[in-house]
């Protein structure tokens, strides 16, 4: 019998790392949790330091909103059913958001406002993590830092990424749809970028709904030079997208169709008053110059909007220069990544009447091209080659000259933001002794009062920071405008929300004043002013210094507001310490925004 071998011999032996799984390199920058952090914190700040800015974000969002939830508020003509050119859906959502924290301990109105601003705060952030992901994969890791950057350290992401404007909500869902586009892993997604453009121009904005232009120009490019099969599968995709508009149209329609008790659509009647009525449309609320946005957007992006503007001609630059053999395709896809700022800055430059809001839409556009202007720069830069003009510079010198290029942008949108916040954050304030102190003491006034507002109607925040059935009332002043009324809070039994539905009077939309939308002055509890000491032209007969008239009114509480007629204009657009090295011509000059109580006597030496 052979002798058997012995057994085998087994050990251990840690693998080589020749024969190790190799790690994949990260296709980001850094990674999409923390760049989430980033926008959502830069989000937070806005949700609670940010003044409102707007008017219309007060009167024809928040106080809709507050009717919904709490009963009463006040109504522009945009909420009659005889002009319905507000969408009910839009302002529902929002409503949700604050009945929520109404579900929660300690809640109360201003709590709900907060709670609605930090909502939009996440739903920003995790929108322009989204875009910033494709944007990493799709077009460079380093473009997708540089759209991170350009977003978070811009004062416009400070105004746009919290404001409850249908323009805000346009901008997040053309977020979502231009990653939609941009993103072919897997296939195109023609349909879902579609769609969310159609949720951005139904629920938002319906100009916003333009932004998709150049994404379908590319789709219908494409489909041209395909065979018969990709062409037709060009047409099933297109057409998924504009059923899944139609059905998102319906739903609008069925919310509205609910609240104004008819069949309205509200997407047509925004686009029949702006470009085809007949009675002066939104010039009626003024008119500016072609350079407004080119302004704006200055002060609110700084050099990222330079680099914006340079997005299309560096990229010929560069291809012209230094041709890569990716092919034609590539090049037109860049094109149409870059194409809709340009699109959307021509347009609104082209129309008469021009706000700050109309460009939110565009802004995660506008950081995308400055971010890929940058990176082209950058690129070029990098050139070490000793024969060229580039690479004869010394690398330190290049990187710190760019570092302090980009430390100045840092530093001017800091000032920016924090000279905003400085100078107008006042009527957010004011109203706190109307509610129940800290220390258990009984707040000024009573449920029943009402607040008044003569010239400073325009700065009311919303009946949120008003205690529950404190109302807004407004007193004549020289403003001859239309003021907004108030929501019917008349019980019909016929549902909830008459005020919704029933008819309205004096509203109009010719921007014409109504004067039954003003109360006696002698039936104003409170009352808000602001104060400008730097002025000394004679105050206006309807505009009188209340704030001085010690004899019928004292002061509840005053905050600083700065006085912008009477401050230098680098002063006003940006926040200059008050030191003593700095010329007075470039000092803040500040009046006071106050709450007033009107004296009565007895009252008054109860309390």
């Amino acid at each position: 019998m052979a002798p058997t071998a012995p057994p085998e011999r087994r050990e251990f032996v840690h693998p080589d790392a020749s024969h190790a799984k190799k790690k994949v390199p990260s296709a980001y920058g850094i990674q999409p949790i923390s760049a989430f952090y980033w926008f959502l914190a830069a989000g937070l700040v806005s949700a609670w330091f940010a003044p409102i800015q707007d008017c219309d974000e007060t009167f024809n969002y928040w106080e809709p909103t507050h009717y919904l939830s709490h009963g009463y508020g006040l109504q522009t003509w945009e909420y009659s059913p005889d002009f319905a050119i507000r969408s009910w859906l839009y302002i529902g959502l929002h409503a949700i958001v604050g009945n929520v924290r109404r579900l929660l301990p300690q809640s109360t109105k201003v709590g709900e406002f907060y709670f609605i601003r930090f909502g939009l705060a996440l739903g920003c952030a995790l929108c322009q993590t989204i875009l910033f992901m494709v944007t990493s994969t799709t077009l460079n890791s380093r473009i997708g830092i540089f759209f991170l950057v350009a977003t978070v350290l811009s004062p416009g992401n400070f105004h746009a990424s919290t404001a409850f404007l249908p323009s805000s909500f346009a901008m997040y869902m053309a977020t979502l749809g231009a990653a939609a586009f941009m993103n072919w892993r897997g296939g195109l997604r023609t349909s879902l970028g579609m769609f969310w453009f159609a949720v951005a121009g139904i629920f938002g904005w319906p100009f916003a709904a333009a932004l998709c232009a150049p994404y379908l120009f590319e789709e219908a490019i494409l489909a041209i030079f395909s065979d018969k099969a990709a062409c037709f599968a060009a047409v099933i995709r297109v057409g998924r997208g504009a059923a899944s508009a139609f059905v998102l149209l319906f739903a609008d329609l069925m919310i509205n169709l609910f609240f104004y008790k008819k069949v309205e659509i509200v997407t047509w009647n925004i686009v029949k008053y702006n470009i085809f009525s007949s009675t002066g449309g939104p010039e009626l609320y003024g008119t500016e110059p072609w350079t407004f946005y080119f302004k704006n957007l200055v002060l609110n992006f700084n050099i990222w909007f330079i680099l914006g503007l340079l997005a299309l001609p560096l990229f010929i630059l560069q291809k012209i220069i230094s041709p890569s053999a990716q092919g034609v395709k590539s090049g037109l896809r860049t094109v149409v990544f870059i194409a809709p700022f340009y699109m959307w800055l021509a347009i609104f430059t082209s129309q008469p009447h021009k706000e700050e809001r109309f460009m939110y839409p565009a802004y995660p556009f506008l950081a995308l091209n400055a971010s890929i202007s940058l990176h082209i720069i950058l690129t070029a830069l990098g050139n070490s080659d000793p024969k060229t003009l580039v690479g004869k510079i010394p690398a330190k010198l290049k990187l710190g000259v760019v570092g302090l290029v980009m430390l100045l942008s840092l530093n001017i949108a800091v000032a920016r933001v924090y000279g905003i916040y400085t100078a107008y954050s006042a009527p957010m304030k004011i109203y706190s002794p109307l509610w129940n102190s800290a220390e258990g003491q009984e707040a000024v006034g009573q449920a029943e009062d009402s607040v008044c507002f003569a010239k400073e109607w325009y700065r009311f925040p919303s009946s949120y920071f008003l205690p529950r059935d404190m109302h807004a009332k407004f007193v004549r002043s020289e403003f001859r405008g239309l003021l907004p009324g108030e929501f019917s809070e008349a019980d019909t039994g016929f549902g909830v929300w008459s005020g919704t539905w029933m008819p309205t009077n004096g509203m109009n939309g010719h921007n014409e004043e109504d004067l039954g939308k003003y109360t006696d002055l002698r039936f104003c509890p409170f009352l808000v002013d602001t104060q400008y000491p730097e002025r000394t032209d004679p105050l206006p007969p309807n505009e009188p210094d209340y704030i001085a008239d010690n004899v019928n009114w004292d002061i509840v509480r005053c905050e600083p507001f700065l006085d912008a007629a009477s401050t230098h204009l680098l002063a006003r657009v940006l926040w200059i310490p008050d030191v003593s090295f700095i010329p007075d011509k470039f000092k803040r000059k500040w009046g006071r925004h106050c709450l007033l109580e009107r004296k009565q006597p007895g009252v008054l030496a109860e309390k």
